[in-house]
């Protein structure tokens, strides 16, 4: 066995449950959360081991549910690499900005490190079908990693999805529908088709327990890119909330590793204007959000109007000193292309939500210029062509190019 998988634990109870059976909710209808027997772990998981492990997420395999090494399900995920952004960070006021960048996983987005892991631990206990709605990118990941594990998967997504996780998914092989609402209402139709067929498993967002083991693993690459450090801030987009949720979880599993000190990184909530349930919770000081009425942004990804795990999020932004913030679309938007001309990197809406908000926080003097401040950047900006439109001259053939470029925008 490779894990250290004790058991789960009921996000609001902390009833424990068996982790070998397939789970969903707790009774109380709240998430369940991986727990560890981290002085086993912290056997074998030692910052000297890691110096010889492969450069996948499954190098923390010891933190990680899958007990058996043969059950593992990859294309070579995780280690994203952290980017120093001097140009664009120097524009904005600060010159310590860096961004890891989850747009060069399979799939090209970081929902491919909850579908590895929850692909992976589903064929383990047995599972045979998945079904999930999605706004997008998870479904075309957990497509994927299901046709890699040999696994039959049911995805519904609105129909103003990106087109291109339409097609991932059918080419993968997926049986997919078009939904014409909000992912909400998607998951809705997925709840009934899995009551009705019996033989797949409902993995939508925090409705089992593994994805988010996949997404905590980004918590554990930064402070290992960073010699085993934090940083001062971490700026996450915010639709579900797993990504936000398993870095805290991470975080916390390090400190009992003693990776780490007490100093936690400050962590942010971003969210668009256009649906923004967290940060109306996090203003108002609620633990829970409200479903956000007329949910709609650029940002697709992050358009969740009521997360299942909104008080994770907002306990883990309150408890490390952290916010809550929205940005509208236009600036969203100007900051992906502002970033792409700056460092040559083409960057999803949803990262471009964070640039936005990081340089509204350094306005508002909640980050300083002296901060060590790192962004996430969850998906690739070539799965997001309509964001930039392309207005350029056309010549004719016998036509001639200006002799002077344009300036910059």
């Amino acid at each position: 066995m490779i894990s250290a998988l004790s058991h789960l634990e009921c996000s609001r109870t902390g009833k424990r449950y068996d982790a070998d059976v397939v789970q969903g909710l707790s009774e109380a209808g709240a998430p369940l959360l991986a727990r560890y027997d981290i002085e086993r772990a912290a056997r074998t998981l030692t910052p000297q081991a890691l110096a010889g492990r492969p450069s996948t997420l499954w190098r923390y395999r010891e933190m990680l549910p899958v007990r058996d090494a043969a059950n593992i399900v990859s294309l070579g995920e995780g280690m994203t690499p952290i980017v120093p952004l001097p140009r664009y960070g120097n524009r904005i006021g600060l010159p310590r900005l860096t961004m890891k960048d989850e747009g060069l996983v399979p799939t090209g987005s970081f929902k491919a490190r909850g579908a590895a892991v929850g692909v992976s631990r589903a064929a383990e206990l047995g599972v045979t079908g998945v079904a999930m709605p999605t706004n997008g990118n998870a479904g075309s990941a957990w497509a994927t990693y299901a046709a890699r594990a040999g696994l039959r998967c049911l995805i519904a997504m609105p129909v103003a999805a990106p087109a291109i996780s339409r097609t991932e998914c059918v080419a993968t092989g997926a049986e997919l529908y078009l939904v014409d609402g909000l992912i909400g209402d998607a998951g809705r139709l997925v709840a009934a088709a899995v009551a009705e067929r019996g033989d797949y498993q409902d993995v939508s967002t925090l409705k089992e327990p593994y994805r988010i083991e996949g997404k905590k693993t980004m918590g554990y690459e930064i402070v290992e890119q960073l010699g085993f450090t934090v940083p001062d801030a971490i700026l996450y987009p915010t639709g579900g909330g797993v990504g936000l949720i398993g870095i805290y979880k991470a975080l916390r599993e390090m400190q009992e590793l003693g990776w780490i000190g007490d100093r936690l990184p400050r962590l942010i909530a971003v969210q668009a204007e256009g649906c923004a349930p967290i940060v109306e919770a996090f203003r108002a000081g609620r633990d829970e959000s409200e479903p956000f009425p007329d949910a709609r942004t650029v940002a697709f990804g992050i358009t969740v109007p009521k997360p299942l795990g909104d008080f994770l999020v907002l306990e883990a932004v309150r408890a490390t000193g952290g916010t809550a913030i929205a940005v509208n679309d236009a600036d969203l938007l100007a900051e992906q292309r502002r970033v792409a001309a700056d460092e040559g990197t083409f960057i999803c809406p949803e990262g471009g939500a964070c640039l936005a908000a990081a340089r509204q926080l350094r306005e508002s003097g909640f980050l300083s210029g002296t901060d060590d401040v790192l962004v996430l950047n969850t998906g690739a900006g070539l799965k997001y062509p309509e964001t930039i439109p392309v207005d350029v001259p056309a010549l004719p053939v016998d036509g001639r190019i200006p002799a002077a470029a344009p300036a910059l925008r």
